[in-house]
């Protein structure tokens, strides 16, 4: 039985595509919803969620092709399109009573939430990043030796087959390798979690892959699009981020200005993960987000 988020209760909601995700659902108030990240399900947030629950109600689903969601064959790009997995949580969030909310996405999660922002800014109130760029900006800023630390991206973008199989044969050591090399604190994600992660993503291989080729294909130009329309973020913005514009010789801010005029852009001493090494940063930044 994989774990849960104690003292929330779990649902099942179906998209508009009959899609399902699984989500937990806990406290009262104002609602925010928090977007998991690779290679990981929605326990990520199960500090997070726990503490803004006091004073919000809090939804956190594992996204479409991850965790205990449903995973469709890749039909074209559009399946894991982020512009589709933004729609997913638009109606998972409506299907819960809420037409208007705040969202939080970290890493891939992140890349959906920022294509939530920008096609329904009637529904998203508040946007917050963690440790990412736009997809668009991710592949402008990765050149040379030091793309390397993307090597996944690369892989990723193949034509299905080859990298399905090649990441199925080691799964663990695959995504255990990211596990590893991106996090400050091993300690952040116990053994328990850790096997979890490994547990979903080694049953999410070709849906895991299939998300990321849409970022290497379609879900560029609908970024392409959305800057030359001058289509930009509405809402307050917070972007966390590691220092990634210093490690790549880029200006992050910049970057993420030029999509969110209201924008508060801050870095972190904190590895990747940091809503399970440094979750309590991570709730400053959120509670001080929801009061702009």
């Amino acid at each position: 039985m994989s774990l849960s988020i104690p003292g929330f209760d779990y649902q099942r909601i179906s998209a508009d595509d009959g899609v399902a995700l699984n989500a937990a659902v806990g406290g009262e108030g104002s609602p925010i919803v928090l977007l998991h990240g690779f290679p990981q399900t929605h326990l990520m947030w199960r500090h997070v969620a726990a503490d803004l629950a006091a004073d919000h109600t809090v939804i956190v689903p594992d996204l479409r092709g991850y965790g205990a969601s449903d995973k469709p064959a890749e039909a074209g790009g559009e399946t894991y399109a982020k512009r589709t997995m933004a729609a997913d949580i638009v109606g998972l969030a409506a299907g819960l009573g809420h037409e208007r909310f705040a969202l939080a996405g970290h890493d891939r999660g992140a890349l959906v939430a920022v294509r939530a922002g920008l096609d329904h800014p009637e529904s998203v109130s508040h946007l917050a990043i963690l440790d990412v760029v736009p997809t668009l900006d991710m592949w402008e800023v990765l050149h040379g030796v030091d793309a390397a630390v993307a090597f996944h991206l690369y892989l990723m973008a193949q034509p299905p087959g080859l990298p399905e199989r090649m990441i199925a044969a080691s799964a663990d050591a695959f995504f255990g390798c990211f596990l590893d090399a991106w996090t400050k604190d091993p300690e952040a994600i116990p053994g328990p979690v850790r096997e979890e992660y490994l547990r979903a993503s080694r049953e999410a291989v070709v849906s895991i892959v299939a998300d990321y080729r849409a970022s290497a294909g379609i879900d560029v130009e609908h970024d392409r699009a959305d800057r030359a329309n001058g289509n930009r973020l509405r809402m307050p913005v917070t972007v966390v981020q590691q220092d990634w514009g210093a490690a790549l010789g880029y200006d992050a801010a910049a970057v993420w200005r030029a999509w969110a005029p209201d924008l508060d852009h801050r870095l972190t001493d904190a590895g990747h993960f940091m809503a399970e090494e440094d979750p309590a940063m991570v709730v400053k930044a959120l509670r001080d987000l929801l009061a702009r």
